[in-house]
């Protein structure tokens, strides 16, 4: 018989840059697609204030495309411009009077991006690095220094319209093959411009400068957070950092650009990510910088969010599976934790967790997390090599 878990720690508040929270839980960004041309529909305000009722202490919004014809061509997707930004004020209104905090997630779909179609932005190319979405596969073409210029201004445009109306900071979005991932990756990045190559402080370089773009932009203030991942949509096996020695020099320079919080992306928050030691990715990011970290994956479930999305449901771990969260919390391996599919399918997870009513929370199915099917079809694609 296990002990009941105190999860007091995770309760306590936490600060970064003014910004206080009420407790360690985070909900992460997590496609919707409640989106008419990019536009927030008003069940997504609703959504996101419910969840702020429900007690998590920071919302992150979905992955909100910025205003570049090369960022996305899914309707249903989120957008940051001119003709959205009402909406997401709305979005952002529901969290603040529910109590809440909320950060803007800021995302470039790189080569995952469908070409053509007869949508607005079909007769644009999807760019990406080195024109691959994976290893040996091509998609779209290779940005040219126009065209970073011109995404990076994007980004900087997203911030300061979320800052506009009243985000508490943003999110950088760097990870599972989408474009900033894929210049962090050495097997998609294959530039010899500065901004690619083997060397990882060339890879991070245009991430960078994104980051201390925004920085500039936005002021000492505003939060600023960069989500990264090991592995991929489209190959759960990528390393962006081979060894502890590349994350230590990726993180430092991020860190340098104005990066305030690292949210490392896991499949499984306890699996070890290097022989030799049990920390996963978001321990080894903790313990190589001084900035604040985030840990998520699979928190509370026993499958990853790609095995259901492949069709496999999730079940509870119990209190085992929050023991071993508070072990790591206690072992100083993350500062916050996100829980994604956790929130999708109960509103009042964080209250019930607060509680012990673990029995009480109520589990998502595969359906709530399964995406438009054109984008998984293409994902499934790529996974497959064909």
């Amino acid at each position: 018989m296990l002990e009941p878990v105190d999860l007091s720690p995770l309760f306590a508040p936490f600060t970064i840059r003014g910004l206080r929270l009420p407790n360690r839980f985070v909900m992460p960004g997590m496609q919707r697609q409640w989106c008419d041309n990019g536009r927030p529909l008003p069940r997504l305000a609703e959504y996101y204030g419910r969840r702020a009722e429900g007690g998590v202490g920071l919302i992150i919004t979905e992955s909100c495309a910025v205003d570049h014809p090369s960022s996305t061509q899914v309707p249903m997707y989120a957008r940051i411009t001119d003709a959205t930004v009402d909406a997401w004020a709305a979005c952002f209104k529901a969290v603040r009077d529910a109590g809440g905090h909320m950060l803007m997630q800021l995302w470039h779909e790189g080569a995952i991006r469908k070409e053509g179609g007869d949508g607005p932005y079909a007769q644009y190319p999807s760019l990406s690095p080195s024109g691959l979405i994976s290893p040996g596969k091509s998609n779209g073409r290779a940005a040219t220094a126009e065209d970073l210029a011109a995404i990076l201004d994007a980004f900087v445009r997203g911030a300061l319209a979320a800052q506009e109306i009243g985000a508490d900071g943003v999110e950088i979005h760097a990870c599972h093959g989408y474009l900033l991932d894929l210049f962090l990756w050495a097997e998609t990045n294959r530039r010899a411009d500065g901004y690619g190559g083997d060397d990882i402080r060339e890879r991070v370089r245009f991430p960078a400068e994104i980051a201390a773009a925004v920085r500039k932009a936005v002021g000492p203030d505003f939060v600023i957070s960069f989500r990264f991942s090991q592995w991929k949509e489209v190959d759960y096996d990528a390393r962006i950092v081979p060894t502890p020695r590349d994350l230590e020099t990726m993180l430092s320079e991020l860190r340098a650009a104005g990066v305030d919080i690292f949210h490392a992306s896991a499949r499984r928050f306890w699996i070890p990510e290097w022989p030799g030691s049990d920390l996963g990715i978001a321990g080894w990011t903790k313990s190589l910088t001084d900035a604040p970290v985030i840990a998520v994956g699979s928190v509370g479930l026993d499958t990853d969010v790609m095995e259901n999305f492949f069709g496999k449901e999730a079940q509870s771990t119990g209190e085992a599976g929050f023991q071993e969260l508070l072990r790591r919390f206690q072992n100083d391996e993350f500062d916050l934790v996100s829980v994604g599919r956790g929130h999708i399918g109960d509103p009042d997870w964080v209250k019930k967790v607060a509680a012990g009513r673990y029995a009480d929370i109520r589990m998502f199915t595969k359906k709530d997390v399964l995406g438009d099917l054109e984008i998984q079809g293409f994902v499934e694609e790529a996974h497959r090599g064909s």
